[in-house]
């Protein structure tokens, strides 16, 4: 199939990976893990966060958690019914635990994380019969580009 150009007037393709992967560069920029989250409803983005665990001093502050936490104060609900979430890094514990608090419908994530990674790697939460929600579950969405995003932070620390 050839590419063809975009015409001036129409409106840039929707990519909620691409708006995540923003997040966890401008994370790394500040000097966090670089994580990016977007919550989704409808084709509209309701809220975007990148890791802020320095700057607020608080372990709790994932991208993950204060996406959900932002979508959650647009709506003016606890839960994100009908919600699709785009992380950059597979979540961890905390983060899947909050997802599935949530209702999140769908999860998408980039890069899995075979150490920290509680989705498909370590506890596996939402395939444990106490998960009361699992979203349908999409890893490895522009894995390559958020795996270089990650390497590339950490190689520069070293």
């Amino acid at each position: 199939m050839l590419d063809t150009p975009m015409r001036p007037d129409e409106p840039p393709p929707f990519d909620p990976m691409a708006s995540a992967l923003a997040q966890a560069r401008a994370a790394g920029a500040r000097g966090e893990v670089p994580v990016g989250a977007v919550v989704v409803r409808d084709r509209a983005v309701l809220a975007a966060a990148g890791n802020r665990t320095r700057e607020l001093n608080d372990p709790t502050a994932h991208a993950e958690v204060l996406a959900l936490r932002a979508a959650c104060a647009a709506l003016g609900q606890e839960r994100l019914t009908g919600c699709d979430l785009y992380v950059t890094l597979e979540p961890c514990p905390m983060c899947a635990g909050a997802i599935s608090f949530a209702r999140i419908r769908r999860l998408y994530f980039g890069a899995g994380d075979p150490k920290g990674g509680a989705v498909e790697h370590g506890v596996r939460l939402y395939a444990s019969a106490t998960c009361h929600h699992a979203p349908e579950v999409y890893g490895g969405l522009r894995e390559t580009e958020a795996a270089a995003v990650l390497r590339g932070f950490f190689q520069e620390r070293r």
